[in-house]
């Protein structure tokens, strides 16, 4: 047999770019001389990340519907047509062995051409509610890779795996201790460290939550290792100080999660797969501006299992600061739920998907 050839699909967030890579990454390692291609959706965020990550992309005009009648939505049926012309190229002309979609419009045409033209697919989906493209490829499709139970409502029962999500190799073996981790911040040993994650963009509600709470912090005499996002830094910064270090983003994740005692963070399906393998107390504060309310649902579902807490965005005015105040001053609190978050971790994740991949593999 000659070398394999694999596409991958997955984009419009880091929640689904990220996965595909990690996959690709990891079938790199078992398939040296394997050819990969990536297919994405023109505009998106894909088309920058995965040439940086080393592999080549494709792009297809696609976007999602939008929620109310516009001139996006009337070139729909046209960008589908045109999604699924060039989808076919692709497959015919770069013969792949297996096609992986992550999520994302752009795995739709590419997932439904593959899997006609008998082409072994694979789906992998982060979230505890499917999201709508793979809804739609769910038949077509010779296995799907989940990261939570519960999961057969959406998906045939006899094609689910339970994997979990793909997350960076640094966190499965976090190494570092927590002097250094402290250190690397400028932060003091002995004292409540809150990590505060609103994704690599950032998040307003979250900031400004934050900026609100700063004189409580400090009367708690908590020190603050705040990720604004690259969105809000030019604003936040001004907040930076001894005991409060205000960053764009975060290079180093593995000393951020050494250094936190208590976690305060977004909900995608991502940051939730880290924050279970990472095993510390964390607040959930979900974004309700996701499609299908994503966030509170895979939030609600470790929060079902007494592995976290989660406020909603509309609820942190009045409950935020007694959530809080109870966490620091119970550590059996804290224990439960950074004991509870990890027995959910799932680090094998990438290892086990790519071994469903392999057993498509003629």
């Amino acid at each position: 047999m000659g070398s394999y050839r694999f596409i991958l699909s997955g984009g419009g967030t880091g929640g689904h770019i990220y996965p595909a890579i990690a996959i690709a990454n990891e079938l790199k390692v078992r398939y040296p001389d394997a050819e990969f291609l990536f297919v994405g959706a023109k505009d998106r965020m894909e088309m920058e990340k995965v040439p940086q990550a080393g592999y080549k992309i494709e792009g297809l005009w696609i976007s999602g519907l939008q929620r109310k009648l516009t001139l996006k939505n009337l070139m729909f049926p046209f960008k589908v047509i045109s999604s699924l012309i060039k989808a076919a190229n692709i497959v015919r002309n770069f013969k792949p062995h297996a096609v992986v979609g992550t999520g994302g419009f752009a795995s739709g045409p590419l997932l439904k051409v593959a899997s006609g033209k008998g082409v072994p697919c694979v789906l992998q989906e982060q979230n505890s509610y499917a999201g709508i493209t793979n809804k739609l490829l769910a038949n077509k499709v010779a296995k799907i890779c989940v990261a939570y139970d519960g999961m057969e409502k959406f998906f045939p029962k006899d094609k689910i795996v339970k994997t979990g999500n793909p997350v960076r190799g640094d966190l499965v073996s976090l190494t570092s201790n927590k002097v250094e981790a402290l250190s690397f911040f400028g932060l003091q040993p002995g004292k409540t460290t809150l990590l505060v994650l609103g994704g690599s963009l950032g998040a307003r509600r979250v900031n400004k939550l934050i900026e609100q709470e700063l004189s409580f912090f400090k009367a708690q005499g908590i020190q603050i290792v705040w990720q604004s996002g690259k969105l809000y830094y030019e604003e936040y910064k001004k907040y930076d100080c001894e005991n409060i270090k205000v960053v764009a983003f975060l290079n180093r994740m593995d000393l951020a999660y050494m250094a936190a005692d208590v976690i305060i963070s977004r909900a995608g399906a991502g940051s939730v797969s880290e924050l279970c393998i990472v095993g510390k107390p964390v607040i959930f504060i979900p974004s309700p501006n996701v499609a299908e309310d994503h966030q509170t649902k895979n939030a609600k579902a470790l929060v079902e299992k007494d592995a976290a807490i989660m406020i909603k965005e509309t609820e942190l005015d009045d409950k935020f600061e007694p959530a809080f105040s109870n966490l620091l001053s119970s550590d059996s609190l804290g224990e439960k739920l950074g004991a509870n978050i990890k027995k959910l971790a799932l680090p094998n994740a990438t290892k086990e998907i790519v071994n469903e991949i392999e057993k498509l593999l003629a």
